[in-house]
């Protein structure tokens, strides 16, 4: 579940409540288009804006319409009771792991970072996802922290952030990383902005957004790049240049639900009040790339 491309679709809402109907189609179109595995609930599942009701209810969901697709969850939270009890309701759902990032209000220090993951990865039965994500937790794993994390029970994957310096440097950090931390553990690349790039460099799996509207691009992508065709890998990231753009400006969740919409994969509005879709002219923008060969199916 932790290598290839992993999906990550929105959870879309009517009136603040998740629309069933069109979550399960989504995922049952990540099914046929075969993906590697599918995080529900991520950011782009705007998990921090649901009750644990909700959460719980599109776990379920999830698991049930993905079939023999590994389902991963996140289980965020401010609060470590409800971290978790959302962890409970994820494993009772029948997923295949969980996903957390630090999130909290104060800033938290290094040390409580670990105490988090100690806590948690403690009590959980099925492999946690590590999730470094600092805008929007607002703290940054040093690899020094990543590797003692990693010494943890139950850790089963790193989803990093933009790999930063030459494609050289980034691969001799992964190669360090790989070095001092369990085999069983794999090294994730996030911010779809920058997933060729990782993967290039020699990440195991891309935790993507792309994937979770449009599967058929991502894969493309991603097989280039696992394949080491960096032509092909450049031209596919150059006709996805203006989303990435829009991700970018806005993060990915407004511009990934404004395609969404625009294809009629969901009704809108879809996001949790008071998020928007994008207008305007990025609405245009994106249109005009939803007709053009860069989100193609097969």
């Amino acid at each position: 579940m932790f290598n290839g491309l992993s999906a990550f679709p929105l959870t879309p809402l009517v009136n603040g409540n998740v629309d069933e109907k069109a979550f399960t189609a989504l995922i049952e179109t990540l099914v046929a288009a075969k993906v590697d595995a599918i995080g529900a609930l991520g950011s782009t599942g705007s998990y921090a804006y649901l009750s644990r009701a909700q959460r719980a209810r599109v776990a379920q969901l999830a698991t049930a319409a993905a079939g023999d697709v590994p389902v991963v969850v996140s289980i965020g939270a401010v609060n470590i009771d409800d971290v978790l009890r959302l962890a409970e309701d994820a494993q009772q759902a029948g997923v295949s792991g969980v996903l957390m990032a630090p999130v909290s209000y104060q800033p938290l220090s290094r040390d409580e970072v670990y105490r988090l993951y100690e806590r948690v990865s403690q009590a959980v039965a099925v492999p946690l996802c590590v999730y470094d994500n600092p805008a929007t937790t607002r703290f940054s794993f040093d690899d020094e922290l990543l590797i003692a994390v990693c010494q943890l029970p139950n850790i089963g994957s790193l989803k990093l952030g933009p790999l930063s310096g030459t494609r050289a440097e980034a691969s001799a950090r992964l190669q360090a990383l790989r070095q001092a931390i369990p085999e069983t553990i794999t090294l994730g690349i996030s911010g779809d902005a920058h997933a060729a790039a990782g993967l290039l460099a020699g990440c195991d799996v891309w935790y993507s957004v792309l994937a979770g509207l449009f599967p058929h691009a991502a894969r493309r992508l991603s097989q280039a790049a696992f394949l080491g065709r960096e032509e092909e890998v450049a031209r596919l990231n150059a006709e996805l240049a203006p989303l990435w753009a829009l991700f970018q400006r806005y993060g990915s969740l407004r511009p990934i639900a404004t395609l969404a919409e625009l294809s009629g994969a969901v009704q809108p509005p879809c996001l949790p009040f008071p998020l928007r879709t994008l207008q305007g002219e990025d609405r245009e923008q994106l249109a005009a790339l939803l007709s053009g060969p860069a989100l193609r199916p097969e």
